[in-house]
């Protein structure tokens, strides 16, 4: 009987301590330099940005389309690249003509990943400052506006307080 209230009370305090603890720097500024991102001098990975983000719908929206221009400029360099490579060794090792399609294709994706990598720093930096100017001051008399709303996940139901 010990065993089975020892395992019950053990399987019911699981879920309490896999509740997410949050970040320490909640409600503080995001800053970004060379590509890494700072809360208070200190450095935050892109997952601990984007929990920091989803407080905010659109600015999390407006980071999520930074990094998606990021990945597919990273796709079409990739792509390019290898089919300039490929038709090159291909060309050096046979005895076939040497600018074929595979070429072409290879510098039509490079040129493109151009202007789609260049507009990704400039979605992930209106993010951050969409962010950063919703952030409410702590410095003098703040009034507090409390919301209490009900929630529900595949986890369970319960009270949320948002303030």
């Amino acid at each position: 009987m010990k065993k089975i209230l020892f395992l019950l009370l053990f399987l019911i305090a699981i879920p309490s301590f896999s509740q997410d603890a949050g970040l320490g720097g909640q409600g503080k500024e995001i800053s970004r330099q060379r590509g890494r991102f700072f809360v208070d001098g200190k450095q935050i990975s892109t997952r601990e940005t984007k929990q920091l983000l989803a407080a905010n719908e659109e600015a999390y929206a407006l980071f999520k389309k930074g990094k998606a221009k990021e990945s597919t400029g990273g796709i079409l360099i990739a792509v390019g690249g290898g089919c300039l490579v490929a038709d090159l060794v291909k060309g050096l090792v046979s005895d076939e003509d040497y600018p074929t399609a595979l070429t072409y294709i290879g510098a039509a994706a490079l040129v493109v990943s151009i202007p789609v990598l260049i507009g990704k720093n400039k979605k992930v930096d209106e993010g951050l400052a969409t962010y950063n100017k919703g952030l409410k001051k702590t410095l003098g008399y703040q009034p507090t506006n409390y919301q209490l709303n009900v929630t529900a996940s595949a986890k369970g139901c319960g009270l949320q307080l948002k303030f």
